[in-house]
């Protein structure tokens, strides 16, 4: 009687989140040999994924094959075997080589049957999806390091949560053991405590206990423990990801430290060198992209000094003298200090990229430029306002009716779902003749569906339009100042700025490609004479003379300068202004989503990066 191995795997990754258990697969595969009468020499079971070759208990099993001490596998699903091409080939191989059976509840695979191409198949369908998984968990990771999510178990004190509406994880502070992760710091930070006297305390004085999971937590904080709290700079908001790879992330979740008090503790425990949040803060990593090979674009700074002994120039980094003539840079007299920026392309996507590096100055000018262009004057900006509140009022005023109208329909949709109800349990429906039970079900749900749609509406009266008004204000602020703002703001500020523009940009041939969102889109048209309803506002050659220079800026918005008043534009310029304010309006009125404009306090053109609304 042909011999056959049970071959059964499970892995806890999220791959197998469907699979039956080992148990359950064993005991289906049984009877499947009972049925077609197969003897059974061993029952074979793993606990690991298949991604990768390396499965002892697999290789083991293949080896016996292959010594023929068996002539077949029987199998819940092909992928139970192989989800990579190396363990893929060695069944098939087998199977050609060999002449074994590979069995599974549904179909058999031989070499009589021909029909291992299935095989080919399956095992390429296993090992895409693996590959299509590994995609999908690294560009997740990927978007919550740049939104500044810890991407994997919150340590103690803070707790891992998962958005029922939108399914997005974050991380929210422990309410049970928060404030107690702040005592222990507090403990530390009095320097007459050592961690082994706190750790005492916590457990036996205060009951301290880990956050309970399914298979770990719920005991006592270990020794180990208290040493990893106090040397972790995830509670002052950093944190590295991965471990090891010196890639440091600025976390937004509530800190429970600040970074002076992290710093002080460091101190206590000796560990001056402790690895630490890089102190580079870049403007604009993270934002834009290589034109040529869609890499992130990254910046890299350079200290350089001239010695003013031999003038010679050199890194200044990790350096304390001159490595020509050997003078100790404290002892030098005056030295030429230089501090470069540069953004380039990582190449991580492909290292023979040939995109080169530009100087932040550069790149600066490029963006100070692009914002001259969407950039309105302050008249222009006061009056828009004013022409959006206006709209507000009458979009308002217009509302009476429409929740009257709202109130109407609500009010018969109730009175439906009654007469619905009353209908199917009056006695003359006993036998389902007036209303069956199918039809009632049908018309409730979508009775209900329609009543549930009018109470959200009603849960959030006027909040849209409002909502509307506040965004349109801000996009028109914003367009007025922002390069103010970024001639004279820090990082942060800069960094807000260019987030506000716009996604998508990329860096190509040291000239950035500005894909700006709609209501920058509609301003930068406008301004830049690029409408098409009555010719090119903007003129198509350079070297007006002074008459033409007058006959555009009466035109221009931008031309015209603070100090022009709008109500001596003309009427066809006021009539292509209400344009662009209806555009701006309209947009934010039917889009789906917020925009992000920043919520700068100061409108006086002297932005500075204290005055960010976090």
């Amino acid at each position: 009687m042909p011999k056959y191995f049970i071959y059964c795997r499970k892995s806890s990754e999220a791959e197998d989140r469907q699979i039956l258990s080992i148990e359950s697969q064993i005991n289906e595969l049984k009877q499947l040999a009972e049925q077609l009468n197969l003897s059974v020499i061993e029952v074979l079971t793993e606990a690991k994924s298949a991604k990768e070759p390396g499965r002892p208990v697999f290789n083991e099993m293949v080896k016996q094959i292959y010594r023929g001490e068996a002539q077949g596998v029987l199998s819940w699903k092909l992928d139970r075997l192989a989800r990579n091409p190396v363990d893929g080939g060695s069944i098939i191989w087998a199977i050609k080589q060999h002449g074994i059976k590979i069995i599974t509840p549904t179909q058999t695979f031989s070499h009589e049957e021909d029909n291992t191409i299935l095989m080919y198949i399956e095992f390429g369908m296993a090992q895409k999806y693996i590959d299509d998984l590994s995609r999908n968990v690294k560009r997740g990771i990927k978007t919550k390091l740049e939104k500044g999510w810890y991407p994997t178990h919150a340590p103690v004190g803070y707790l891992n949560i998962t958005s029922k509406i939108t399914g997005e994880k974050t991380i929210s502070k422990d309410p049970e053991r928060f404030h107690l992760l702040r005592k222990m710091w507090d403990l530390m930070l009095k320097g007459v405590y050592t961690p082994p006297q706190i750790l005492d305390i916590v457990n036996h004085d205060w009951g301290f206990k880990t956050l309970r999971k399914r298979k770990l937590g719920g005991k006592h904080l270990s020794r180990s423990g208290i040493y990893r709290l106090f040397t972790n700079s995830f509670y002052y908001g950093w944190f590295e990801y991965p471990k090891g790879s010196d890639q440091w992330y600025h976390g937004v979740h509530e800190p429970i430290i600040t970074e002076g008090e992290y710093d002080r503790v460091q101190v206590l425990l000796g560990r001056k060198g402790n690895p630490r949040a890089q102190k580079h803060t870049f403007s604009f990593t993270g934002l834009i992209r290589c034109g040529e090979c869609v890499a992130s674009i990254t910046a890299e700074e350079k200290l350089q000094i001239i010695c003013s002994e031999c003038r010679f120039k050199f890194s200044s980094r990790n350096r304390e003298q001159c490595p020509k003539c050997n003078i100790l840079i404290e002892k030098m007299e005056n030295p030429t200090r230089l501090h470069y920026i540069y953004y380039h392309c990582t190449k991580r996507k492909d290292p023979s990229c040939s995109q080169r590096a530009i100087e932040v100055k550069k790149l600066e000018k490029q963006i100070k430029n692009y914002l001259l262009r969407v950039q309105i004057s302050e008249n222009f900006k006061e009056w828009a306002i004013k022409e959006l509140r206006e709209t507000h009022e009458k979009e308002m005023q217009g509302r009476n009716a429409i929740v009257q109208s709202q109130q109407k329909s609500y009010k018969d949709c109730l009175r439906r779902l009654d007469n619905l109800v009353t209908l199917k349990t009056s006695p003359e429906n006993t036998d389902g003749s007036l209303l069956s039970d199918e039809e009632y079900s049908r018309q409730r749900m979508a009775l209900q569906k329609e009543k549930a749609r009018l109470e959200e509406i009603f849960n959030d009266p006027g909040h849209r339009v409002d909502k509307c008004l506040e965004l349109s204000e801000k996009t028109f602020e914003f367009a007025c100042y922002a390069k103010n703002w970024f001639s004279k703001g820090g990082v942060q500020t800069k960094r807000e700025i260019l987030t506000a523009i716009g996604s998508n940009l990329t860096l190509k041939d040291k000239k950035v490609i500005f894909k700006a969102v709609k209501p920058f889109f509609i301003l930068e048209k406008f301004t830049s004479g690029q409408s098409g309803e009555n010719g090119r506002l903007e003129p198509g050659i350079e070297g007006l003379n002074k008459r033409q220079t007058e006959t555009f800026a009466s035109v221009s918005p931008t031309l015209r300068g603070y100090r022009d008043d709008v109500r001596t534009f003309s009427p066809q310029m006021i009539h292509r202004l209400r344009i662009i304010v209806n555009e701006v309006w309209q947009f934010f009125k039917t889009s789906d989503r917020d925009m992000y404009i920043p919520n700068f306090i100061n409108t006086d053109g002297n932005k500075e990066d204290g005055d960010v609304v976090e």
